[in-house]
């Protein structure tokens, strides 16, 4: 690996951080453009995909999305209205309700994962050789150690 001086030196982590960032950047954007249209935000993508992991309430949710509760209500109404989502009362505070997938859901989010990995598989299968994808598989498990952290 090259250094930004063009020498063999180790990576300048300041610089490797600002690079790696960069691409993850642009990763994001075309894996975004990979995938059909679903008429969803991003913020309702995003919101779908967490509650996928793990049913919320809004204002759990809203938390771990770092937006306000009142936004957070807006996404999931529409949501709601596209039938992607549904509320159940909370079991611990009634006064409260937990957000859950439906069907149509996860057959939504089913939808962009597959064209996502389908693009990636796709480019990684065109671009790269087999010492290469070695190399890439090696590299995502230095990210998971980094966002282990």
């Amino acid at each position: 690996m090259t250094d930004h001086a063009g020498t063999s030196a180790a990576p300048v982590p300041e610089h490797l951080a600002a690079d790696l960032t960069a691409a993850v950047r642009r990763m994001a954007r075309r894996m975004r453009t990979a995938a059909p249209d679903t008429g969803l935000t991003a913020s309702q993508r995003s919101a779908l995909a967490r509650l996928d992991e793990a049913p919320a309430t809004t204002a759990a949710l809203a938390r771990a999305e770092l937006v306000r509760p009142q936004s957070m209500r807006l996404t999931v109404g529409a949501l709601e209205e596209q039938g992607l989502v549904a509320r159940t009362p909370d079991p611990s505070d009634g006064r409260q309700a937990v957000m859950s997938v439906t069907e149509k859901g996860r057959g939504v989010l089913a939808g962009l994962r597959a064209a996502k990995n389908d693009w990636l598989s796709a480019a990684i299968t065109d671009e790269l050789d087999e010492r290469e994808q070695r190399r890439l598989a090696d590299a995502v498990l230095l990210l998971e150690r980094l966002v282990r952290k």
